[in-house]
C-alpha cells in the first residue's frame, strides 16, 4: 500500500485496487479473505495505516449449476433479456452459499452482458430473494442497463407478486406506506423502521382460505425483503418465511411469486408485459390450504388497477 492510501476506508481501498464495487469488497471482508495486521479488527469503515499490507484471497467459484435450479430465458432480442427464476436460486454470491448463483449461470451463457452495475453483477439489474420464484430482467448492454435502472428509479417499470400469506383480512385491498431499513443487531433482517428508507407496497384479496389469503401485490418502490417485511408487519406474513414469522409446516419456501414484470423496451420504447405461470409448488400448496379447484391465475380483473 502506497502512502497515497493511508487513511483510506478499507473497502474503498479493495474496491479500487480489485476494480470491483464497494459492496463486492464488503463480501469478502464478510467472508474473511481479506487480512490486514494482526490485532486490527476487520470492518469495511476501517482507516488504513500508511504502509500497512493488505492481503486479499480469491472468492472461491463455485460450479455453475452445481446443486442449483436453472432459470428460464422467456424473452431475448440481444438489448433485454428476461428470465424465470426458480426458487432456490441465488441471484448473487453471498456467505455461506456454495451453490451456484444467477450470476454463475449468466457467465456461462452467450454474450454480452452489461457491466453497468460493475463486473460482478453482469446483466444484473435488480434482484429477487432466493426462495422467491419469477421474472427478473436483465441487460445485455450498458445502455439497456441503464434505461431499465432509470424505469425502477422512476417506477414505471411495473412488478407484481402472488403471495400466501397468513390469517383474515377485512379488507379487499390496500395500501402498505412504511420505511424499511436493514436491522442492526441482525444484518440479515429488515424491518419497518423510522430511520429506513421510504416503501410502499399495493395489495389485493385475489382468494380467501379458511386460514390464509391470496394475495396480488403490486410494488411501488424496492426496497431488500419489501414484500415480506410490509406483509409481517400488518401481521400478515407470508407463508413459509420463518425469518419474518411466516410459519413453515407446509412450505419449504416463501409462498411468494414475482408473476408480471411490465416495462418499456430500453432500445424501441414499445411497452411489454410478461406474466409468469405460478410454479408447482405454490399451486399445490394453495389447495393444500382449502384453495378451489378453479386457479385464480392468470389475473382476475380488479377494479382500478
Amino acid at each position: 500500500m502506497g502512502p497515497a492510501d493511508g487513511g483510506s476506508r478499507l473497502d474503498a481501498f479493495l474496491a479500487s485496487r480489485l476494480g470491483v464495487s464497494r459492496q463486492a469488497a464488503q463480501r469478502r471482508l464478510r467472508l474473511g479473505l481479506v487480512r490486514v495486521e494482526a490485532g486490527r479488527a476487520l470492518r469495511a469503515s476501517l482507516l488504513l495505516r500508511e504502509g500497512e499490507t493488505v492481503e486479499v484471497e480469491e472468492e472461491p467459484v463455485p460450479t455453475p449449476g452445481a446443486a442449483s435450479p436453472e432459470p428460464k430465458v422467456v424473452y431475448d432480442d440481444g438489448e433485454l433479456v428476461v428470465v424465470d427464476k426458480p426458487a432456490g436460486l441465488a441471484v448473487h454470491p453471498a456467505p455461506g452459499l456454495s451453490a451456484a448463483t444467477l450470476t454463475d449461470w449468466l457467465r456461462t451463457q452467450r454474450g454480452p452482458w452489461s457491466v453497468a452495475g460493475g463486473p460482478e453483477r453482469p446483466g444484473i439489474v435488480h434482484r429477487l430473494d432466493r426462495g422467491t420464484s419469477g421474472l427478473l430482467a436483465l441487460a445485455r448492454t450498458d445502455t439497456a442497463h441503464l434505461e431499465l435502472s432509470q424505469q425502477l428509479r422512476l417506477r414505471t417499470m411495473g412488478r407484481e407478486y402472488w403471495a400466501l400469506a397468513e390469517g383474515a383480512m377485512a379488507e379487499g385491498r390496500g395500501r402498505i406506506e412504511a420505511p424499511v431499513g436493514r436491522e442492526r443487531a441482525r444484518p440479515g433482517r429488515m424491518s419497518v423502521t423510522a430511520a429506513g428508507r421510504e416503501a410502499v407496497t399495493e395489495f389485493w384479496v385475489l382468494e380467501r382460505l379458511p386460514a390464509h389469503v391470496v394475495l396480488r401485490l403490486r410494488l411501488l418502490s424496492g426496497r431488500t425483503h419489501q414484500i415480506r417485511v410490509h406483509l409481517a408487519h400488518i401481521r400478515h406474513p407470508v407463508v413459509g418465511d420463518p425469518l419474518y414469522g411466516g410459519r413453515v409446516q407446509a412450505a419449504p419456501r416463501p409462498a411468494l411469486h414475482a408473476a408480471m414484470l411490465h416495462l418499456r423496451h430500453p432500445v424501441t420504447g414499445l411497452e411489454m408485459t410478461f406474466v409468469s405461470p405460478l410454479p408447482g409448488d405454490l399451486s399445490s400448496l394453495r389447495l393444500s390450504l382449502g384453495g378451489s379447484k378453479e386457479p385464480v391465475w392468470p389475473w382476475p380483473s380488479v377494479a382500478g388497477v
